[in-house]
C-alpha cells in the first residue's frame, strides 16, 4: 500500500452565497426557505446564482463564516 502525500494547500474559509432582491433588501427563497449556498468557492457560487439574472434586480452578498476561538 502507497500513499500519497499532497501539499499543503490552505482552505479557503467557508462563506455564505446569499441572493438578494435589491428592491426589497429580502434574501431570494424557495419554497419559504431562505436560498443560502455554503461554499469554499463564493465568487463561482456567486456567478452561478446571478446566471440569468438581471443585475439591476439581484446582487449576490457573500459572507465570510467564522469560527469563534474559545476564550
Amino acid at each position: 500500500m502507497t500513499s500519497t502525500i499532497r501539499p499543503h494547500r490552505s482552505l479557503s474559509p467557508t462563506c455564505a452565497v446569499r441572493l438578494i432582491d435589491r428592491r426589497t433588501g429580502a434574501v431570494h427563497r424557495v419554497n419559504g426557505v431562505p436560498l443560502i449556498l455554503f461554499t469554499r468557492s463564493p465568487d463561482i457560487a456567486a456567478t452561478e446564482l446571478l446566471s440569468g439574472r438581471d443585475p439591476a434586480v439581484w446582487e449576490a452578498r457573500i459572507d465570510p463564516l467564522t469560527q469563534g476561538v474559545p476564550a
